[in-house]
């Protein structure tokens, strides 16, 4: 770890260091000044192709300029994120965190323009989450860098053994990226990052609101040695805002990192227990729905010093679904519940070293996919008991995915370029070795202004529901396809004191896009590889830093907005997800200090979607309607004393009816209030 001391310097100072101690970036954010500075190396797969062309020395120096007000480091397996990269990314900050009126990811997702949160529940019980017009199975979800998607359904993604009092930061990357994030990069990634254990410190977070609403986190932060150790439990409830909503979840998160002079490991498991009326959920039909899921994860990373630079990582993730039709009095016809259980785990060796000619990064990847259940499947010689469940599983299925990676990044004056490649495997299928390759170039127009441009492919299988799910109203298809992707984009990025932003125009062809579809309103939902759908959009965004040129009391704003066509080649399907994206969203953020301690952060989102949807009245159809455009205001107040944090919040301020899928009435005006405490324990 660099040490630091304050000292004067301008825009051209240059501060040289020989080892980075991937610890946090809070030395960057200390010195909010524009400086150069020259660094042993980045973290694998860096997608900021800032290299100069450098000695062959031990240490490899690399220089990079950035604006230090911006600048994320992450020492994971996803790309440390600066300000630089030839890409749009999304970060949000642990101190936005606490501003903004969200207490859960789902929610906080929201508040990006390019990201698409179609939420079943409420409080992230369960939302399908896309970025640029894809769909929820199409962007790969990691936590700390570790892959985590659910090869069942991409319904349970963001089934997170953490709550959001436990995050640090969230970086969302646009874009297809398999050559950075590997398969199911599709349309994009997104990396959630938890809060380290650092000293011997505590968090107690209690909430409670509307509609018999809890949310209570206990952490506990302590160092043993040179072991930090992270613990959360995190429990939160409602009654529901309308029939059938309630829910209760808990989880729980251990962390530990061991930073030495050979390398640093760190260390996560996390547990999470879920139970949620599913009204209307998935048909409107059977409006009395449940769901209950539990979640195990674990995962192990070394990343080591030297030269060359090696990190290898492993993991496990288990998921048990229970979906029930009908939560209670079920129908004389229903035969039971779906029970599915999947298993994930997998490996990886990632490395990286500088040279004369800029960086070069490879390393290989491994991940197996295995499913149980009693509707998934191919059908088992032997069927297997549930666990916890009287039932039995029937059918299982599993596919493994072998994938290399390569990629080489150079600087030259004001120019910088990234080139990668993937080469993936996947057993079970006639497709061979696949390639998929990325680039990306920019140029620094002038100090804070760049232009870049990048064009990335990626690939995604069909899931497990895709292919097999057999039930009263959709029919999988396990004659499915995989989808294939190639995008570009391009625009400008720039990063002033006062101003900060981008401007984006990106066009996506994507070929055997699978959907749920059906002819017409009394047929039933199938799966099926739509031909052709081509994606061309915009993204804005304008931050006004105003607080930090005209003092504390001056408001900062944030405008960002969204416009994405999407065309297809079949025009006659109703479409469940591909065709029901969002065309336009517009995202209005507002943060100001109203006196000393007190701030209030308001935000405005509005939203317009394509596509229809079969309405339902009495759980009966009454014909096809189109999603209506809607904006939302949400606000909360923050008082800070100390160590202890006062809040209230209020969410859907002025009560509008709206639908983010389907049938699914989300919940009107909703208050909450709560109490973060802080505190130190003393060592002895």
């Amino acid at each position: 770890m660099m040490r630091t001391s304050k000292f004067n310097h301008d825009a051209q100072s240059v501060l040289f260091f020989r080892r980075w101690g991937r610890k946090s970036y809070s030395l960057f954010l200390a010195l909010k000044k524009v400086v150069a500075i020259s660094v042993l190396a980045v973290v694998y797969f860096l997608s900021t192709p800032v290299i100069t062309l450098a000695t062959t020395q031990d240490t490899s120096e690399v220089k990079m300029e950035y604006d230090l007000d911006e600048i994320e480091v992450s020492a994971q397996r996803t790309p440390a994120l600066y300000s630089q990269v030839a890409r749009i990314v999304s970060v949000i900050e642990r101190k936005e965190i606490e501003a903004v009126p969200a207490q859960s990811v789902q929610d906080l997702l929201e508040y990006i323009a390019g990201v698409d949160v179609r939420q079943r529940g409420t409080e992230g019980v369960q939302a399908d989450v896309s970025i640029r017009g894809g769909t929820f199975d199409q962007i790969l979800i990691l936590l700390n860098g570790i892959n985590i998607t659910d090869p069942q359904t991409g319904h349970h993604n963001l089934n997170l053994p953490v709550s959001l009092a436990q995050i640090e930061r969230i970086e969302v990357l646009e874009g297809p990226a398999a050559r950075v994030y590997g398969p199911n990069a599709f349309s994009g990634a997104i990396n959630i990052i938890t809060r380290k254990g650092g000293g011997n410190s505590g968090t107690v977070n209690v909430s409670g609101g509307s509609f018999g609403y809890f949310d209570g986190n206990v952490s506990a932060g302590v160092k043993t040695g040179r072991l930090n150790h992270m613990l959360a439990v995190g429990k939160k409830r409602s009654d529901g805002y309308t029939n059938n909503t309630d829910f209760d979840e808990l989880n729980g998160f251990y962390s530990a990192s061991l930073n030495t002079q050979d390398g640093d490991l760190n260390v996560q498991v996390g547990i999470s227990e879920k139970g949620f009326g599913a009204n209307s959920f998935y048909t409107p039909k059977y409006p009395n729905q449940y769901e209950a899921t539990k979640t195990l994860f674990t995962s192990a990373k070394w990343t080591s010093s030297g030269p060359l630079h090696l990190s290898p990582v492993v993991y496990f993730r288990r998921h048990q679904d229970r979906f029930e039709l009908f939560r209670d009095n079920p129908a004389s016809w229903y035969s039971g519940h779906n029970h599915h259980l999947t298993h994930t785990y997998g490996g990886n060796l990632n490395s990286w070293f500088a040279w004369g000619a800029g960086k070069t990064a490879l390393g290989i990847e491994y991940r197996s996919e295995h499913i149980l259940s009693n509707v998934l499947g191919k059908e088992m010689d032997q069927p297997k008991d549930v666990p916890g469940e009287d039932a039995q599983f029937t059918k299982s299925d599993s596919r493994n995915t072998l994938s290399g990676f390569l990629e080489h990044s150079l600087y030259i004056n004001k120019w910088a370029f990234t080139a990668g490649i993937m080469g993936n495997y996947i057993s079970g299928s006639d497709l061979g070795i696949n390639f998929f390759p990325g680039v990306d170039v920019s140029y620094d127009v002038s100090e804070g202004v760049k232009l870049y441009s990048s064009f990335n492919t990626s690939l995604r299988m069909p899931t497990f529901t895709d292919l097999y799910y057999q039930g009263p109203t959709n029919v999988g298809n396990p004659d499915l396809k995989p989808e294939k992707s190639a995008a570009i984009e391009g625009g400008i990025k720039f990063s002033k004191p006062v101003v900060k932003g981008h401007v984006v125009v990106f066009y996506r062809k994507g070929k055997n896009i699978i959907d749920w579809v059906k002819a017409t309103e009394e047929e039933t939902w199938t799966t099926q590889n739509l031909t052709r759908l081509t994606s061309l959009g915009a993204e804005a965004q304008v931050q006004l830093i105003l607080r930090n040129r005209f003092g504390e009391f001056v408001p900062n704003i944030d405008v960002s907005y969204l416009f994405n066509n999407v065309d297809k080649q079949e025009d006659d399907f109703i479409s469940r997800y591909v065709l029901d994206n969002l065309k336009h969203k517009l995202v209005c953020s507002f943060n100001q200090k109203l006196v000393k301690n007190l701030s209030i952060d308001l935000k405005l989102v509005c939203q317009d979607r394509e596509g229809s949807y079969t309405k339902f009245e009495e759980m009966a159809p009454v014909g096809e309607v189109n999603y209506e455009p809607f904006w939302l205001v949400d606000g909360k107040l923050s008082y800070q004393l100390r160590n202890v944090r006062l809040y209230t919040s209020v969410n859907n301020l002025f009560n509008t009816t709206y639908n983010d899928i389907e049938n699914v009435v989300q919940p009107g005006r909703w208050f909450k209030a709560g109490l973060v405490y802080e505190l130190q324990f003393s060592k002895k």
